[in-house]
């Protein structure tokens, strides 16, 4: 897909380039960027765990794990190549694995990511 820049008098093609053209990393750029702005994606998200592996038996890890004004779980994971590589499965499989989780054990979580970011804030 072409994407263009517009300003009051002109447009013009944005040319096509990659992240690894642009030397942009997946958890020192992207990950960064999303965590400060999570609604570029999924408006009115807060980020309540970074890099979350909270998990029995498995080393996995979701890059971002929020939640939403309907308190909706919003699993973020980034991908730097253009076909993903399996993220369809990866995302059925961070669902269910967040799918048992209850307020309590979100609480635990977002108040350790509080603590992690040196944010004094009631995680409730």
């Amino acid at each position: 897909m072409t994407l263009y820049a517009l300003e009051t008098d002109n447009i013009s093609k944005i040319p096509r380039t990659t992240f690894d053209q642009l030397n942009l990393k997946e958890r020192e750029h992207l990950q960064a960027l999303m965590k400060k702005r999570p609604d570029i994606i999924s408006p009115d998200t807060l980020i309540v765990a970074e890099e979350f592996s909270d998990w029995e038996d498995s080393q996995r890890r979701i890059d971002l794990l929020g939640l939403d004004r309907d308190a909706k779980l919003v699993v973020i994971e980034l991908k730097r190549t253009e076909d993903g590589g399996f993220m369809d499965l990866q995302a059925i499989r961070y669902a269910a694995m967040v799918s048992t989780m209850t307020f309590d054990k979100l609480t635990s979580i977002y108040e350790r990511y509080l603590n992690d970011n040196d944010v004094k804030e009631d995680a409730r």
